[in-house]
């Protein structure tokens, strides 16, 4: 498998209920590196800009607006195959069917407040890193 990077955010509920530093932990413990960090609050543009591919949907104003509720903690990890790892990890979007023992099982409340968010993609992981980190910010 191939050394990949992806991106992950720890959404203001998971901030909120302190589980940040644990699910970290997690990806952490399954092999994940940490090569960028940040805690932020999210402003209104900025949410709508990172989550643009979604503005035609229904739930872009929901989404948007439970963003930038709390501080965000976001995270560019590095591994081999990340991006599947991570979403393995994260489980379903939907909580209620996630597997037992991943992050949205373990601590998501619904499918709208799940926790965590992932890339999809290599080209996606690549261009939400570089939407939050410069280059010279990753180690």
């Amino acid at each position: 498998m191939a050394i990949e990077r992806t991106l992950t955010i720890i959404k203001p509920d998971g901030v909120a209920a302190n589980q940040a530093a644990t699910i970290l932990g997690q990806i952490e413990k399954a092999g994940l590196q940490i090569i960028g960090l940040k805690r932020l609050r999210l402003s209104t543009p900025l949410a709508e800009a990172f989550y643009s591919v979604h503005r035609a949907r229904g739930f872009f104003g929901d989404l948007v607006k439970f963003m930038t509720e709390g501080p965000v903690v976001i995270a560019a990890l590095q591994g081999e195959g990340a991006i599947s790892r991570l979403r393995e990890l994260m489980g379903a979007t939907d909580p209620a069917k996630a597997a037992a023992g991943t992050i949205r099982k373990q601590f998501a409340a619904n499918i709208e407040r799940n926790v965590i968010h992932g890339s999809d993609g290599p080209e996606t992981a690549k261009n939400e890193i570089a939407f939050f980190f410069a280059e010279s910010e990753l180690l």
